[in-house]
């Protein structure tokens, strides 16, 4: 038997279709699929099988010194039990093996990990197959075609296993030790991590150490016979045209003549032709920041990307290369998409032209092409939405890389009046080239109308605008990469890892990133004791060096080895300082949770999380200061720029997903609970015949507001009302429960929410997740994907770890898996159209919860 063995299961299953013609079937060993034709046997692994760590004597974090694990040995085991089964099961039945996992060094190190279980079973033949595109000719063509492993390139993959997990740990528990932050609240540090962390603080220091400068601009409406256009101010400036007036005294004074111009005479017309050459081909970094113009975060983008070449749309979506390979065949390629519905017509246009030359860009690897588009071309209705968006946005840019230049025509005019200068600059698109196919360039024209000089023109309007200088921006994701790139941080495979993992870890939000006060803490602490912990050099250096493994000019063992006393160094910088490194990050911990100050003490209050992990404001004085404050039920918080001006405490953003909400002051939703009173309109029908049970609207301290039943906590019979608007109680009655009907005002239309129990029992309808279909971003593929990995209906998705599923499906986030749990109802309450926070129960419960008896210990 042949035993041919991939990296994920899609790409298992993909191989199989090709290589058995559509004849391959599926059984299951282990929980794991396996496609079996003739004499071939084919399975898919789920990235790496076999992680490497520290033996089992370093893993109680309180009893091992942090610098103990520098030279301390690392083992290897299974991370995916049934999968090693299987495979171990499987290579005792073959006669020879095929490794056919990606073709990169995180790939080559998973094809060895898989061989060396092999190993472990037979000595029978192992062989190597690499391809750029699982499409029907290139896997044909490698399987012809196969080649052994590299090792070399491997062992560059297992330093960089080793090397992160050695200066992970050690810093990561050293930190967290220090600062007293264990369990799931723990300090992380990364080789790569780190000195990306540092770029977007050092930009956020940018940001707030800038000085605006104040300036004037000065822009006036010409016109020639009724044709209206605006130019703007300009002066000599050394040589150079400046438009910035740095003295308001001159800028006024300009102002003035202008305004007093009725005319002005047009010294200068000039036309010139330029020719605007198409885009070269994308490489990762490129994709990522294309795919972000349109709205996707690099992981994102990444993950769709991967999906789409695991199906064999496009080529390997990890690359450098900006150069197409010779053996592609431009024409043929454009041929395959002649007979498309959304291509079909530009793919035509293109193969008219008279010569089809791609361009190229200024790196050109061996290992993978540029990404494009294969000769495989999808229905649209086989990919979800975001895929078919990316998929176009890979053809287009194919499409663009063979396309002729555009041509434009610019017009400069100057006019003169009052001894003052205005020009005006206008394009014209003469040539619209590679635009037509490609519409994510800007291809805007502006007209400026007919003049010459010498003519006189009309000075309609003249305004003056006071501007001050802005400071830099952030990097957005994009951005941020190719920073990362240019200083050699990270690879094209980890850089949109990193950056996930940053949100995923507390250390930046928002988008584009912004730092916590946790990373400027973290980079503080590392800066003043232990530069190196976030020095791109550092991680270049090592980067350079596991190329350099790769290229057979240096081995693991002297890397890792190098790495280890690098990292010693850094322990002898950090030994002496823990304490005052404690001391910073802790309190650093609290200034992203602190809202302001206690109305009880001298101290601050701090959002805070009980023993059952509801949140609710407490204070930092405690236990000598009770004083708490209960926040919504549903969500985590987010403390906002924006302050009460009664109280002085920032507000609270709650984030749960498509269901985030603005809470507002804590204390000003809990002052109003206080002072409404509950408003009965019926009979409770759980308790009311027995015991006289009302519902009543009830505004809670958290700030959600619900019908329940006025017997609580006897009786806990409660309704979801939307948080915002006035509630109207109208004189009509549901028939069937006695209630009547509500009207919320909130917007311009107001809304007849009815019978609070029959708005429930429709809104249970409505949110009804029957189908993995019904999650948004699911579509067939997706779900298909899914229940292969064992999550056959919504309801299986509330026991996955979302970290591991998404290890187990390619082109799936964890980030995204989370998003689909939020989605799920909850089991025990709903929600109306306005969802907020959940029912009575949950958030009395968050109310209990919030006393000081349930305080969790300090730990600050």
């Amino acid at each position: 038997m042949e035993l041919i063995i991939t990296e994920k299961n899609n790409a298992a299953r993909r191989i199989a279709e090709i290589l058995s013609g559509g004849s391959a079937t599926t059984t299951q060993r282990n929980g794991v699929n396996v496609y079996e034709w003739g004499v071939t046997t084919c399975v898919g692994l789920s990235g790496h099988v076999v992680g490497v760590d520290f033996p089992e004597e370093y893993s109680d974090w309180r009893d091992v010194e942090p610098v103990e694990l520098i030279d301390a040995d690392i083992v290897k085991s299974p991370t995916q039990e049934n999968i090693v089964r299987t495979l171990r099961q499987l290579a005792r039945e073959a006669d020879d093996a095929v490794i056919a996992t990606d073709y990169d060094r995180e790939g080559e190190l998973i094809g060895k990990e898989a061989y060396e279980l092999i190993r472990e079973e037979t000595d029978a033949p192992v062989k190597r197959v690499r391809f750029s595109s699982i499409t029907e000719r290139e896997v044909k063509s490698a399987f012809d075609e196969p080649d052994d492993i590299d090792f070399d390139l491997a062992a560059a993959g297992e330093a960089r296993q080793v090397i992160d997990l050695v200066w992970g740990a050690a810093l990561t528990r050293f930190l967290s030790l220090s600062a007293r932050q264990l369990g799931e609240d723990f300090i992380s540090v990364g080789r790569v991590q780190s000195p990306t962390l540092k770029l977007i603080v050092d930009r956020e220091r940018e940001i707030q150490a800038f000085d605006p400068e104040d300036y004037w601009e000065i822009v006036a409406d010409l016109a020639k016979d009724g044709e209206a256009f605006e130019a703007q101010y300009f002066y000599d400036d050394d040589g150079s045209e400046a438009e910035r007036i740095w003295d308001e005294a001159d800028a006024d004074d300009a102002h003035e003549r202008l305004r007093e111009a009725e005319s002005a005479e047009v010294t200068s017309v000039r036309r010139r032709t330029r020719t605007d050459n198409p885009p070269a081909p994308f490489n990762t970094t490129a994709f990522i920041s294309a795919a972000g113009s349109l709205g996707y975060s690099a992981q994102r983008a990444m993950s769709i990307a991967e999906e789409l070449y695991t199906t064999g749309y496009i080529t390997y979506p990890r690359t450098d290369n900006t150069v197409y390979p010779e053996d592609l065949d431009p024409e043929e390629l454009l041929d395959e998409f002649t007979m498309t519905h959304e291509f079909g017509d530009d793919a035509e246009s293109l193969l008219e032209c008279d010569e089809i030359e791609p361009t190229e860009g200024d790196d050109e690897t061996t290992d993978h092409p540029p990404i494009h588009p294969t000769g495989a071309v999808p229905d649209r209705d086989e990919l979800d939405e975001d895929e078919w968006e990316v998929y176009e946005l890979v053809v287009r840019r194919f499409f663009a890389t063979v396309a002729e230049a555009a041509t434009w025509e610019h017009l400069r005019v100057v006019a003169a009046a009052s001894d003052c200068q205005l020009k005006a600059t206008g394009k014209r698109l003469l040539e619209a080239g590679y635009h037509d196919v490609y519409p994510y360039s800007s291809a805007s024209e502006s007209f400026l109308p007919a003049v010459e000089e010498g003519d006189a023109l009309d000075v309609t309007d003249v305004e003056l605008a006071a501007k001050q200088t802005q400071p830099p921006r952030r990097y957005g994701q994009s951005r941020l990469i190719q920073k990362m790139e240019e200083m050699g941080i990270g690879t094209k495979a980890t850089r949109h890892n990193v950056i996930e993992k940053l949100y995923d870890r507390g250390y930046i939000e928002s988008d584009p990133p912004r730092p916590t006060s946790l990373a400027e803490a973290v980079v503080e602490a590392a800066e003043e004791f232990a530069d190196l912990v976030v020095s791109e050099d550092m991680t270049a250096q090592l980067e350079a060096d596991m190329s350099a493994i790769a290229n057979g000019e240096a081995t693991l063992d002297d890397v890792t080895a190098e790495s280890r006393e690098m990292l010693d160094r850094v322990f002898e910088e950090l030994r002496d300082s823990r304490e005052d490194i404690g001391d910073h990050l802790q309190e650093s911990l609290k200034a992203d949770r602190r809202l302001g100050p206690c109305p009880e003490s001298d101290h601050d209050l701090l959002i805070r999380q009980s023993r059952q992990g509801s949140y609710f404001v407490g204070c930092d004085g405690f236990p000598e200061c009770r004083y708490t404050l209960p926040l919504p039920s549903t969500g985590e918080p987010l403390v906002l720029e924006d302050t009460c001006e009664e109280h002085g405490l920032n507000h609270v953003k709650m984030l749960a997903g498509r269901d985030t909400f603005v809470h507002g002051c804590p204390q000003c939703k809990a002052d109003e609970a206080d002072d409404t009173e509950d408003e009965v309109i019926g009979v409770c029908p759980d308790c009311g015949d027995e015991h006289e049970g009302n519902l009543a609207i009830k505004q809670l301290r958290s700030g959600s507001r619900l019908v329940g039943c006025t017997r609580y906590p006897d009786c806990d019979y409660s309704l979801p009302l939307p948080r915002r608007g006035d509630i109207e109680i109208t004189d009509d009655y549901c028939d069937e429960h006695d209630l009547p009907e509500l009207v919320v005002h909130s917007g311009d239309e107001p809304w007849e929410l009815g019978c609070p129990i029959c708005n429930y029992r429709e809104y249970q309808a409505r949110q009804a997740v029957d189908d993995l279909e019904d999650l948004d971003g699911v579509g067939p593929a997706t779900a298909e994907r899914l229940e292969t990995a064992g999550v056959e209906e919504p309801n299986d998705l509330r026991d996955v770890d979302p970290d591991v599923l998404a290890t187990e499906i390619q082109g799936v986030s964890s980030s995204q898996i989370r998003d689909w749990i939020s989605q799920l109802p909850d089991l025990d309450v709903g929600e109306d159209d306005d969802p907020d926070d959940g029912s009575e129960e949950g958030d009395r419960d968050l109310v209990e919860s919030a006393s000081p008896a349930d305080e969790p210990a300090e730990s600050d």
